[in-house]
């Protein structure tokens, strides 16, 4: 019955196949796990700098997400919500402070930058920065790290329009999008980047045009997609580590004030002129323009900037008396005493909203208070 077929060789023989295999099997088995582990040491290492904000917000009525307590998580609990990010990067965490935007200071400006510089420059296997922030001023926050950053690494700036807790929160989105940009090599040496709704805005343009979704929009130079950011444009004016702005512990910036001009206007007033002003004016009116240069022979450096941020401005020179074009120009004011001294126009800050000009002016004037200086400033910037 069983001629022909050796028993024992038959079993010898099953014994012999099946122990590779089952070598096999456990090999295969562990593979996921030595997968796991090498594709983790190999990911980049991404440093998230929590300011506070409506992205780290929670809701007091759940029917209501207008209102709600921004800078009440912090960053542990933001990182917990989106547990794709360990899938692009190994995530550290610093919680810088806990706050609405609009209660961060350019004292805290300068303390963020020095210490995102420190972190970019001592840490060889950072990657990148994100930096979380209430939306109310992160295109301020993000223009003076875009300046003041002295490293060629992604700093991405990122918010949420809508809070944490929020059913159609938006920040967890955002910030997927924005370690996905921050862990790639092709953000390198493109400035302190802002990610909002899976665009890719610069610093140097990007403004908030209205509180929801999609209100950020203008500067956009690239896209964040499944595979990460691509890119359409590069930056081409100076920043970060090609900046000539590096801050000290003891960098104490100057006051610069910033004012609308608008119509039966008179102009900035001030008992003790502050080293700077930023006038948004699309035009001024006589009153203005007079008050304008009697602050400026006072000793302020006095900008003006188009409200949108979208005029080129043009430089003109000091002259040591009133041009006659603008006593012309303004007959009802003749015989007014601030006639009389140099004639000190306004600076122009060229393609650029009235709140960087501010900032901008802040970090010239803590270098130089030479006009011709804080010329070349403002037009290469």
């Amino acid at each position: 019955m069983f001629a022909g077929v050796p028993g024992t060789g038959h079993r010898t023989g099953a014994r012999s196949a099946t122990f590779p295999r089952l070598v096999i099997v456990l090999f295969t088995l562990c593979l996921p796990m030595v997968s796991a582990a090498s594709d983790d040491a190999d990911l980049p290492t991404v440093l998230i700098v929590a300011t506070g904000g409506t992205i780290a917000g929670v809701q007091d009525d759940p029917d209501d997400p207008a209102r709600y307590r921004a800078g009440s998580l912090d960053a542990a609990q933001i990182i917990a919500s989106v547990p794709e990010l360990e899938t692009h990067a190994r995530i550290d965490t610093l919680q810088f402070s806990n706050v609405p935007s609009t209660k961060i200071t350019p004292e805290q400006w300068v303390q963020l930058s020095r210490q995102i510089t420190q972190r970019l420059q001592e840490t060889d296997d950072l990657a990148g920065i994100v930096v979380t922030h209430g939306t109310d001023r992160l295109e301020e926050t993000a223009f003076f790290l875009h300046l003041t950053v002295q490293s060629e690494k992604p700093v991405i700036v990122v918010g949420a329009q809508r809070p944490a807790t929020s059913a159609s929160a938006d920040g967890p989105a955002n910030l997927l999008a924005a370690v996905k940009t921050a862990a790639s090599p092709d953000s390198r040496d493109k400035g302190v980047l802002v990610v909002m709704d899976e665009r890719i805005l610069s610093a140097r343009t990007v403004r908030k045009d209205y509180p929801r979704m999609g209100g950020f929009m203008t500067g956009q130079i690239g896209l964040v997609g499944s595979e990460g950011p691509q890119y359409l444009f590069s930056p081409t004016r100076p920043h970060t580590h090609r900046s000539e702005f590096e801050l000290a512990d003891d960098t104490v910036l100057p006051a610069v004030d910033l004012v609308f001009s608008y119509s039966g206007g008179e102009g900035p007033q001030y008992a003790e002129p502050p080293s700077g002003v930023v006038i948004t004016a699309t035009n001024m009116r006589c009153q203005e323009m007079l008050s304008v240069v009697a602050l400026a022979r006072e000793g302020s450096t006095v900008v003006t900037a188009f409200p949108t941020g979208e005029s080129l401005g043009r430089v003109r020179p000091v002259e040591e008396s009133a041009p006659a074009r603008a006593r012309e120009g303004c007959p009802e004011l003749e015989g007014d005493p601030r006639w009389e001294g140099a004639w000190i126009p306004p600076l122009p800050a060229p393609r650029m909203t009235p709140q960087k000009a501010r900032i901008l002016l802040m970090l010239a004037l803590e270098k130089t208070r030479d006009r011709s200086e804080l010329e070349r400033i403002f037009t290469a910037y």
